[in-house]
């Protein structure tokens, strides 16, 4: 049975004393996560080893990093290497969110090497892919979608694509207050499933959490949530608000 997530990407957002408090309120909300379930916080670099301490001791409740180097080590100021993420007790990093693709101009051979890192390093990425309006508006997406995957995700092994976590991100329903149908997320998380088992095979494509991270809400969780090939989402803004999290949480399936 393939994971159920709901992952916070809390982005270039919040004062540490914020950051607790937001953590603290969750906690206290009385999240629970059935065995199949995981609730992931993809919290700023400076304060992730502070919130890490503060989930210690909860189930199912764990850290993810927003990014890392595509390098191991060396003199690269400013950036952070999978094996600090390691260091500090992490065990997922989201790689290649669509902010990243376009501010920092990474690209799916970048993404490939940072995805292998993550691994080296004993990290599980959370890899997101997605299309931007004028793909949409072509309707070219399926292959688009299809390079990205190809280009960043296609060398790795049957073993490490064993529940994998992929974001689809329509990149044009992010931050716009716009959301793609339910018909819409499905068919591209229906289309994603299709490609991995025709790398992988159909067993090794129904392990993969495919996640939805289009500006899901609480209200609209749970509908998007229920489609057969989205298993769960990777949230922006939503997360920033612990009512709205700890309600996108108990959309799960």
């Amino acid at each position: 049975m393939r994971k159920q997530i709901a992952a916070a990407n809390w982005k270039m957002n919040l004062t540490l004393q914020q950051a607790e408090q937001l953590t603290d309120e969750l906690l206290a909300a009385g999240i629970s996560l059935k065995e199949d379930q995981l609730a992931i916080f993809g919290v700023p670099f400076p304060y992730i080893t502070k919130i890490r301490e503060k989930l210690e001791g909860t189930s199912r409740l764990y850290v993810a990093a927003q990014n890392c180097s595509a390098n191991k080590n060396g003199a690269y100021t400013g950036e952070v290497s999978a094996e600090m993420l390691n260091s500090i007790g992490l065990k997922y990093v989201i790689i290649g969110h669509s902010e990243r693709r376009e501010y920092n101009h990474e690209d799916n051979a970048l993404l490939a090497k940072k995805v292998d890192i993550a691994f080296e390093n004993g990290l599980q990425p959370i890899f997101c892919c997605g299309e931007p309006l004028q793909i949409r508006e072509t309707e070219t997406q399926n292959t688009y979608v299809e390079t990205q995957l190809n280009e960043s995700l296609f060398h790795l092994s049957a073993e490490q694509m064993k529940n994998f976590i992929i974001a689809y991100e329509p990149i044009w329903a992010i931050g716009t207050g716009r959301t793609a149908s339910n018909e819409q997320a499905q068919e591209m998380h229906a289309h994603i499933r299709q490609v991995l088992a025709s790398k992988y095979g159909a067993e090794i494509a129904d392990t993969v959490s495919i996640l939805y991270g289009g500006s899901v809400k609480a209200a609209n969780a749970k509908d998007i949530f229920g489609q057969p090939d989205v298993d769960g989402g990777l949230v922006g803004g939503a997360s920033l608000i612990a009512t709205e999290f700890a309600a996108i949480i108990a959309s799960l399936k």
